[in-house]
């Protein structure tokens, strides 16, 4: 596809909420029409805060940006808005225009089709699974047909077929798209480029290519970077101890040193400002506390058949190290499941009493958003410990600047980083994931998979992430839709 004008330029585009922590300096983008590119960096560089520039919910503070006049954008967010939970799919489809829409449902069946979903438009938001919300989110951005469309991780909750129809759909697409996604696989099928967005120098660079080449590319740019670096530290050091020893010599030799101090505080200036690719977290071990007994009996589930719920008869025993994958189409109530076994409202699933369950919601609800990662953190310990506090929290990339921040501060990857800080601490004897990959940085899922994989306790576990369940050994599936 021919790349056509600039539709979007980022142009000296500097924001920040806090002027000692700016999220963009100085930064510099194009986009040009029908393009398909990605946003790369950080988890809470600032790749959602870019898409909320350019939908003009945030202003910046310094440098321009440029859209091309009479340009329409949709975005298709990360979660539904609380408000429009009770709306039913007419009413929700509504709201992505300014004017009444006469053939609503038929702007509505055209999407949903592009989706891949059917469902009666009466039906509240509320009563779709994650994966339905999903598509629907998506469904929304295309309904007005806009020129740059946004996409917030739009893999989530998607199942393999989801995927594929998704992008299938963006090849196709015959106008512009930019992406924020984790899913590297999915990124490699579409995009013609990267705007990699520097969480250290809060610039940005641009990239053509796919996208496993443009990481590539970025890896051996930092290597570079860091040799010439050293190079450089090395020759400082060398000089330093050259001005020691010339300054106790006193007269022309204390001239010299003063003259050398002068080059070196330049050459300190000079070394080169190495862009920081994504960190990885460390290698980390989640401990299970003891238990002797089975820790969940399962004799009965409820999923969804024709919208209603169905009781099944299953027989399944969870003890520790046992781990237990439950899978099924988008709609078969996964998520409604994993919810009532953890609260304990799912009647065939008994947790035996004493068990410490640690629950990882995809939607991150379980997080209060007023209470910091600290006090997150702090609830998990019997005892506090500050120190451990601090060190849990910056092992998985919240250091002493974000300890402090309000869940609701954070990006969606550092809540689900959050999360594993939490069971770190919290040493749970029973884990209920549901979508544990979800807005996680492709390059931590080969280090949570290995804590899982070493995790003694007992799992029950839901993930459309079909390469990062290859990395986990799985001792029983259970198919809701063969039920």
């Amino acid at each position: 596809m021919d790349h056509g004008d600039v539709i979007l330029r980022f142009d000296e585009a500097t924001f920040y909420f806090d002027h000692r922590k700016p999220i963009l300096a100085a930064a510099n983008f194009s986009v040009r029409e029908n393009a398909k590119l990605t946003i790369m960096g950080q988890n809470g560089a600032g790749k959602s805060t870019i898409f909320k520039l350019i939908m003009g919910e945030y202003k910046l503070k310094e440098g321009q940006i440029h859209i091309k006049k009479g340009t329409t954008i949709g975005i298709a967010k990360q979660v539904i808005a609380p408000a429009d939970m009770e709306k039913t799919v007419s009413e929700y489809f509504a709201g992505a225009f300014t004017e009444k829409k006469y053939d609503l449902d038929r702007h509505i069946a055209k999407v949903l089709d592009a989706v891949n979903l059917k469902t009666d438009y009466s039906k509240k938001i509320k009563d779709f699974s994650g994966g339905q919300k999903a598509r629907l989110l998506l469904a929304f951005a295309l309904i007005a047909e806009p020129d740059i469309l946004l996409l917030d991780e739009p893999t989530n909750n998607l199942d393999s077929a989801g995927i594929d129809h998704l992008t299938s759909f963006l090849i196709g697409y015959e106008k512009t798209a930019i992406v924020i996604s984790h899913d590297a696989n999915f990124l490699n099928c579409f995009t013609h480029g990267v705007i990699h967005l520097d969480s250290h120098t809060h610039k940005t660079d641009q990239y053509v290519g796919d996208y496993y080449d443009v990481v590539q590319r970025i890896a051996d740019i930092i290597e570079a970077e860091e040799r010439q670096n050293a190079r450089m530290e090395k020759d400082i050091l060398d000089r330093k101890e050259k001005i020691n020893f010339f300054s106790h010599k006193g007269g022309k030799m204390r001239k010299l040193a003063s003259k050398m101090r002068e080059d070196v505080e330049e050459a300190e200036e000079n070394k080169v400002d190495v862009r920081r690719e994504d960190k990885t977290i460390p290698p980390f071990n989640i401990e299970a506390t003891e238990f002797p007994l089975p820790l969940v009996n399962i004799t009965a589930l409820t999923v969804m058949h024709d919208h209603k719920p169905v009781s099944k008869k299953v027989k399944i025993t969870v003890r520790r190290r046992h781990r237990l994958r439950i899978t099924g189409p988008n709609g078969i109530g996964k998520t409604t499941l994993l919810e009532a076994i953890a609260s304990g409202r799912e009647k065939g699933a008994e947790i035996t009493k004493g068990v410490k369950v640690g629950y990882y919601r995809q939607d991150f609800s379980g997080l209060p958003t007023d209470k910091t990662v600290y006090q997150i953190l702090e609830a998990e310990m019997e005892r506090q410990n500050h120190q451990e506090i601090y060190a849990t929290a910056a092992r998985f990339l919240l250091p002493g600047d974000k300890i402090q921040t309000p869940v609701g501060g954070l990006s969606e990857g550092q809540k689900g980083l959050l999360c594993f800080a939490r069971f770190m601490l919290q040493k749970p004897t029973l884990l209920i994931l549901d979508e544990p990959t979800n807005h996680i940085n492709f390059r931590h899922l080969p280090v949570i998979a290995q804590a899982l994989n070493e995790y003694e306790g007992g799992m029950i576990i839901v993930s459309h992430d079909e390469e990062f369940m290859g990395q986990i050994r799985i001792d029983e599936e259970l198919d809701l839709g063969a039920l």
